[in-house]
């Protein structure tokens, strides 16, 4: 029974080392235990005598040796496995590092080029998600948290709990209540770079105080407030409109008052250009646009302000208030920044216009004959001068465009394209009139105030445009031709030759061959002689042109000064002729005149018949 006992001693120590033992030791533990017991059986009858027992204690200490034995080779099986484990054990460690590392590099590289997925709420950003969980992708795990995280923080009921901290071998879950908010993996902490407990804790803290602000923000007390100041400033804004249209009445009444009894006419020189009806209604206008300018300005005010009571309507009200002030930012910024070429603008602007005011002068010197320069008339100064105008401002128009506000805007350049297009298909016959102009300024067949024949069409200069020349004829007809015309056309300028070198009126008359031509040849030359604006010198002479069968033909021709006038030289001249011959008593019967001298009157006027002399006389 002693032995039994003992035996079972160190089988049960064998079980209950604080060690782990192999399957191997047990077996062997459990047959020993087993073979003990079937000897105490076998050994149960009671002993004969001393030699028996002797015999007995002989075998149970040869028992223990042989289980000392066994017992230390036992130990050495256990020292053995018991490094065989702990070397396994090591090498899992080692190829867990080594498999750690590895995915932290890995990591590594790909932060850089993976997004995280931000947890927000309310424009506040708790944590991020790299890694997904399972085959839950890291979007739909912050999805997931923001609903179950605004579904606890808007809860109305007067339960609360705590988040709290639920560790298994593989994830730590971030607990309310029952509910799971969310889980942290190992991965989750390899991404974050640090401990998973450690990354849990902070997650932990960040859900915790966003809760309780949901919750705060979000309770019976709160709302109450936000519906008070809802109501707080609908209240006063309708006071401010009620005070806006009160004074604009009144300022209303003001300015009536003022056209009334204040106000004059604003007069430009003899022109009334506003009177005070005008003003008053001009005042009156910006009076209502004033009043809806205030009033707009306290809506874009107010009504952000309403809408950012309420959580829910928070965000609206940051993006009206945004509608409102990013156009006004925009253009203050678009202003701002344009100012260095705007700068550059106003002195390419400034250059280019004096310039042309010193190219100015000089034409107008040269026009004023005070300059003089050898090959160019005076009259080419001022069209010259617009041609240089011209060109100048369209090198101005071309340094400046690059500095235009939206000159590098495709839609800007496509338009200006179109444009350009459009005139240069639609303006062929002006192009055309535009350079006849220029080419008839150069020519100087005419000028302002000439005397010009152009076609059938006779009268004086009055307009010369790039485009057109107007000609007013002795019956006070203005005539308006274009360019181009007159370069395919014929024209006689009378002024031309009058100024430099006389202009040479001529008329023919036919008188019978019974009269002398000498005397004919004075006649004709006093009769030019007595015209108004016919000049003494050159004198004038005639020429006979033509001996027809019945009669030769004289034409007289006189210089004058002044082509303005000849169509009333021309009748004064027919009318001298006519005074002349009869005065002679010469009768003009030709070419065509036909006379019976059977007693009939002759064609000369009695005035100028001499009367018969009365026999007392004689």
């Amino acid at each position: 029974m002693k032995r039994l006992v003992i035996c079972f001693a160190v089988i049960s120590a064998l079980f209950f080392m604080p060690s782990r033992a192999t399957s191997q030791i047990r077996e062997k533990a459990e047959g020993l235990l087993n073979a003990v017991i079937t000897e105490n059986k076998t050994n149960e009858a009671p002993a004969d005598s001393s030699a028996v027992m002797e015999e007995k204690y002989r075998q149970d200490s040869i028992r223990m040796q042989e289980l000392e034995l066994q017992l230390q080779e036992m130990k050495l099986n256990e020292i053995v496995l018991r490094t065989e484990l702990d070397d396994a054990l090591n090498k899992h460690i080692t190829t867990d590092s080594l498999k750690k590392e590895e995915q932290r590099h890995r990591i590594d590289s790909l932060r850089t080029l993976t997004p995280g997925v931000p947890l927000i709420i309310d424009n506040d950003t708790l944590l991020t998600f790299y890694a997904k969980r399972g085959g839950v992708s890291a979007h739909d795990r912050a999805e997931n948290a923001v609903n179950l995280i605004l579904k606890i923080g808007k809860d109305l009921s007067l339960k609360t709990d705590s988040v709290y901290l639920f560790t298994s071998e593989y994830q730590t879950d971030i607990m309310y209540g029952e509910k799971v908010i969310l889980s942290v993996t190992d991965q989750d902490a390899l991404w974050m770079n640090t401990d998973r407990d450690e990354l849990a804790k902070q997650y932990q803290s960040a859900v915790h105080d966003k809760i309780l602000s949901l919750k705060k923000e979000h309770s019976i007390l709160q709302i109450a407030k936000r519906v008070g100041l809802f109501i707080l400033v609908l209240v006063v804004q309708y006071f401010l409109f009620k005070l806006t249209n009160y004074l604009f009445r009144k300022l209303r009444r003001r300015i009536i008052w003022l056209k009334q009894n204040k106000l004059k006419s604003i007069t430009i020189r003899d022109y009334e250009f506003l009177n005070t009806h005008r003003q008053g209604r001009i005042l009156i206008f910006l009076n209502n646009i004033l009043r809806y300018l205030v009033l707009l300005i306290q809506l874009m005010f107010s009504v952000p302000m309403l809408f950012a009571i309420f959580p829910q309507t928070e965000n609206l009200a940051m993006r009206l208030f945004t509608y409102i002030i990013e156009p006004i930012k925009m253009v203050l910024k678009s202003v701002v920044e344009y100012i260095p070429n705007l700068f550059i603008i106003i002195v390419i602007y400034y250059s280019v216009k004096y310039i042309i005011k010193g190219i100015q002068y000089i034409a107008n010197e040269i026009e004023s004959e005070k300059l003089k320069i050898t090959g160019f008339y005076p009259d080419w100064a001022q069209p010259s001068f617009n041609i240089i105008r011209f060109l100048l401002y369209a090198f101005m128009i071309a340094m400046v465009y690059p500095y235009l506000p939206g000159s590098d805007s495709g839609v800007f350049q496509g338009i200006s394209v179109f444009v350009g297009l459009i005139v240069s298909l639609g303006s062929s016959t002006v192009i055309g009139n535009i350079i006849a102009g220029l080419v008839i300024t150069y020519m100087r067949p005419f000028k302002l105030g000439d005397r010009i024949k152009l076609n059938e069409t006779t009268g004086n200069v009055i307009e010369k445009t790039p485009f057109v020349t107007r000609i007013r004829t002795p019956k006070n007809e203005v005539v308006t031709i274009p360019n181009s015309f007159i370069m395919s056309s014929h024209t006689v300028n009378y002024s031309a030759s009058a100024r430099q070198f006389g202009l040479i009126i001529h008329s023919t008359v036919s008188i019978g061959y019974d009269i002398p031509w000498r005397q004919v040849h004075q006649l004709l030359i006093d009769a030019a002689r007595s015209t108004p604006g016919v000049m003494s010198h050159p004198k004038p002479f005639v020429l006979e042109t033509e001996l027809q069968d019945y009669y030769p033909c004289y034409q007289i021709n006189a210089y004058i000064k002044e082509a303005d006038k000849l169509s009333q030289i021309y009748s004064d001249l027919h009318q001298n002729i006519q005074d002349v011959f009869n005065e002679a008593g010469i009768e003009i019967m030709s070419p065509h005149y036909y006379a019976e001298r059977d007693g009939s009157a002759i064609t000369i006027p009695p005035e100028y018949q001499k009367k018969p002399e009365s026999p007392d006389k004689k």
